[in-house]
């Protein structure tokens, strides 16, 4: 894994992270159900966006 890659998916990680342990937090706290969706879809939206920084690595060959 190139070292531009293997930084872009350790930061689309942690951002990931940091939307599950928010979400955690919104959870924990008993948060009206918006927040608790909109960090839902934040991970969701980490977790794609690994697999897609991935897969259109191996594409390109970059």
């Amino acid at each position: 894994m190139p070292t531009n890659l293997k930084n872009t998916v350790v930061l689309i990680a942690v951002g990931t992270i940091a939307w599950l342990i928010a979400g955690a937090a919104f959870l924990v706290a008993g948060s009206e159900t918006k927040y608790v969706w909109t960090c839902v879809f934040g991970a969701a939206l980490g977790v794609f966006g690994i697999r897609y920084t991935i897969r259109r690595s191996r594409r390109s060959g970059i």
